[in-house]
């Protein structure tokens, strides 16, 4: 039981940090760049990739092994078309203002490579259970891709930051980074960190016992007398 507690906390958390679609693997890079000029758009078009794909995910898992295996693709796309065709019309009914700002790329999430990729590798391979906490997870780190991507433009290209103003920032926005460049910039400069992050390595102690009658202790400069 704990084994599997286990396994499903980190098919939760991998699409965090470890497996981010957007900061690691680089997919949904299309709405990742056209809808991050404000945080408020970010966070609709992440949580309705997130609605969809955990819809999609829980079906195709469900049907796996009912899905003839020569027709999965057109399968996975009508499901998939589906999900996006139902929170296109929950959010122009109730939230028609972030459906008009998310405009065709909303739709398009039909194609989104998140979805896709998701729906071939994970969850047309196994339980109903384990794909909804990946889509749940996945759904997440690209959300908080977004949103951060959407503030960090937001607050430094219209000194404004879901919708309040930001002092001095506000009189004097630099406007490039609500731009494409912008976004291509602060895109870059968040992997960058993210890699950065992931890369970083504990200091490794020294296995040997000391610099004691070490060849390479002259050359490093670092003796044990001087510790």
């Amino acid at each position: 039981m704990a084994d599997k507690k286990n396994s499903l906390f980190g098919e939760l958390t991998k699409g965090i940090i470890k497996e981010n679609p957007t900061l690691v693997m680089l997919l949904g890079m299309c709405p990742t760049l056209a809808v991050t000029t404000q945080a408020m758009n970010g966070i609709g078009m992440g949580l309705a990739t997130t609605f969809v794909l955990l819809g999609s995910n829980i079906v195709i898992s469900a049907l796996r092994k009912v899905i003839p295996d020569k027709v999965r693709i057109p399968a996975f796309i009508v499901i998939i078309a589906s999900f996006v065709t139902l929170i296109g019309f929950l959010l122009e009914g109730f939230v028609p203002s972030l459906y008009d700002s998310l405009g065709i790329y909303l739709t398009l999430i039909t194609v989104n490579c998140i979805i896709f990729g998701r729906a071939e590798m994970f969850a047309s391979k196994n339980n109903v259970i384990a794909s909804a906490f990946d889509a749940i997870g996945m759904g997440i780190g690209f959300t908080l891709a977004l949103f951060l991507m959407g503030s960090i433009r937001e607050i430094i290209g219209a000194g404004q930051w879901m919708g309040m103003d930001i002092p001095v920032m506000h009189s004097n926005p630099m406007l490039l980074f609500i731009m494409p460049a912008g976004g291509f910039f602060t895109l870059g400069c968040i992997i960058a960190a993210v890699n950065k992050l992931k890369n970083k390595k504990p200091p490794q102690e020294l296995s040997c016992g000391g610099c004691e009658g070490c060849p390479m202790a002259e050359k490093c400069g670092t003796k044990e007398s001087d510790k």
